[in-house]
């Protein structure tokens, strides 16, 4: 059996050592483990109490060090680090893999016609607004007008971009126009997730220092994290995307259910590099990138500080 838990582990960071390629792989594959959707929410109640009960002291009889790690990936799989609230599931990392594929294998397969296009672009927009709002940073609610003002603006953006790419490929070689659903994909990231997010451009996101103390708000780290955002999810899509763009499928080979299978089988191949190389969900700044009153009141309460950290979102 194994022994009753340590009071000491650090259980705001990962398990596995994120210096090392096989530690980032079993932390990336927990965080977007799809069977955490399917968890009940008597489940998901039970790894709150036991994350947030262990942050106050508070250490459950007989609790092991592997169900602690348990319980803080099925926690941090659902509910939202700054605000602490549960996520809307189809916006959770772990609903990621299954809702990603599922409508990119749509998109690959019906992208001919100008109906089509816009239907799949819509849904996949809206789902990405979903997500990009689910996994927002800071704690800043957001009023149901300006959310709706948000989803409209960031939705039709993206479906005019993926038909004006449309109609400018109807002149460019046929394995030109294959290119249009990721391009259109990569075109509306630009978009959605700044429309998405706009209060965070606007208002700031919280900084605070190694420790985890708040420091401020500042639009400076809003604007760092979107752009790392955004540069994260078109690399993510061009694993899954840019190789079938060179395929042609005929008959039952050109399913959505064949293209899914593709596309699984490629992200599962790629996926963990692009995931690798890309910026932790933890970002951090030089104090100097800060907005001038915010520096000020950071180096008058804490002049040892150089660096601030903030959630960057997802």
């Amino acid at each position: 059996m194994s022994e009753e838990v340590s009071r000491n582990i650090n259980i705001k960071e990962p398990r596995w050592d994120q210096g090392t390629f096989t530690g980032r792989a079993k932390h990336f594959f927990m965080v977007t483990d799809p069977r955490n959707v399917l968890l009940s929410s008597e489940t998901l109640e039970e790894a709150r109490v036991t994350v947030e009960n262990y942050r106050a002291g508070i250490v459950k009889p007989g609790l092991t060090e592997d169900e602690l790690w348990r319980a803080k990936y099925i926690y941090d799989s659902a509910f939202h680090p700054d605000t602490g609230e549960k996520m809307f599931v189809i916006g959770r990392m772990s609903a990621q893999v299954p809702m990603n594929m599922s409508i990119t294998g749509c998109m690959l397969t019906f992208y001919r016609t100008t109906p089509a296009v816009v239907f799949w672009q819509w849904v996949n927009q809206s789902f990405n607004a979903v997500v990009n709002y689910t996994n927002r940073s800071g704690d800043a609610p957001m009023t149901v007008n300006q959310l709706g003002a948000a989803y409209v603006s960031a939705t039709t953006g993206a479906v005019v971009t993926a038909l004006g790419l449309k109609s400018l490929a109807t002149r460019l070689p046929p394995i030109i126009s294959r290119f249009v659903p990721f391009c259109a994909v990569a075109a509306a990231n630009c978009i959605n997730i700044p429309f998405m997010r706009q209060r965070e451009l606007k208002y700031g996101i919280p900084v605070t220092d190694e420790n985890g103390n708040r420091l401020g708000e500042s639009p400076n780290a809003a604007r760092q994290a979107i752009v790392q955002v955004v540069v994260s999810r078109i690399g993510m899509a061009m694993p899954a995307m840019a190789p079938l763009c060179f395929m042609e499928f005929s008959g039952w080979l050109g399913s959505p259910f064949f293209c899914l299978f593709c596309i699984v089988f490629i992200r599962c191949l790629t996926w963990l590099p692009f995931n690798d190389a890309g910026p932790s969900l933890c970002s951090a700044m030089s104090v100097s990138g800060l907005e001038e009153d915010l520096q000020e009141r950071i180096r008058k309460t804490s002049p040892h500080i150089t660096t601030v950290y903030f959630n960057k979102g997802l």
